[in-house]
């Protein structure tokens, strides 16, 4: 592992959206931008800025599905990060708790079409 994957990961959770980002994906496995920008309740241009950054430390990976994306964590990401993303959100409901309500039942990109 080297010094630089790191502290990618931990400037990824520095940042709110990003931290709540990984948090849901860790929970939900997988999410469409429109899930993401129904449930933090904010525009797709930010949604996909944030995840780009993601991207491009490799903490996630993105599919193509018709107009949409759909992301999941990185499937190599290290154990120990994928721990310490499932520790935080059960020890601290409250960063998830106002996203619950919107993130339960099926996806929301058909509303967005």
């Amino acid at each position: 592992m080297q010094i630089c994957q790191t502290l990618s990961f931990y400037k990824a959770l520095s940042e709110p959206t990003r931290l709540t980002s990984l948090l849901l994906l860790s929970q939900h496995g997988e999410l469409c931008v429109c899930d993401l920008m129904e449930a933090l309740a904010l525009s797709q241009p930010k949604i996909s800025r944030h995840l780009a950054e993601l991207r491009k430390h490799q903490l996630v990976v993105g599919e193509r599905r018709g107009k949409w994306v759909y992301y999941q964590l990185h499937p190599a990401l290290p154990d120990w990060m994928v721990g310490i993303l499932h520790t935080t959100a059960i020890n601290n409901p409250s960063l998830l708790s106002p996203f619950t309500p919107v993130m339960q039942g099926k996806t929301v990109c058909e509303d967005h079409q």
